[in-house]
């Protein structure tokens, strides 16, 4: 290729390049369950899928393992035990109830169980079988799968309270 020509080659070269490197005016919506690490099924909607974050399906693993006996109507074994309980305890997704509550009274009725947080007694206190890690995970599960969906508070509450 003779030198006067090089100069126009990459001028047309350039100029074909730019169309492909331009971004895209029109926006998307960010797909949440590109980033999901797992998903749920709403209780209350099988149509309804729920991405979960890692956390929350950390959350999620334990509660199958520990919590779906009292806290869900049924288990991946069929029934659960909750309507044999003097007083059933609330689904794990009734955000009516369970939004109320403030991540450290969560914690604390889970480490501690239900008799020290003046609740059921017949929630065991799983201080010494899971880690905080893993009780802040099953907090994060309850509030991914809320109906209707957790709101976090706009500022946080006092760290130690009784609801």
């Amino acid at each position: 290729m003779n030198a006067r020509a090089l100069p126009a080659v990459l001028v047309v070269s350039t100029l074909l390049a730019l169309p492909a490197c331009r971004k895209k005016n029109a926006t998307t919506a960010p797909d949440p369950f590109r980033e999901a690490y797992d998903v749920e099924q709403d209780w209350n909607d099988p149509q309804h899928v729920i991405p979960l974050n890692y956390q929350q399906a950390q959350g999620k693993r334990l509660f199958y393992k520990t919590c779906v006996w009292c806290h869900a109507d049924s288990t991946p074994a069929g029934p659960s035990n909750r309507n044999n309980l003097a007083t059933p305890p609330p689904l794990f997704n009734d955000g009516a109830t369970l939004n109320s509550l403030s991540d450290d009274f969560m914690q604390n009725i889970i480490t501690l169980g239900g008799s020290a947080m003046a609740k059921s007694p017949i929630m065991p206190p799983w201080g010494k079988t899971l880690a905080q890690e893993e009780i802040r995970a099953i907090i994060a599960y309850a509030r991914a799968i809320a109906q209707p969906p957790y709101r976090p508070p706009a500022r946080p509450g006092p760290r130690y309270s009784t609801k």
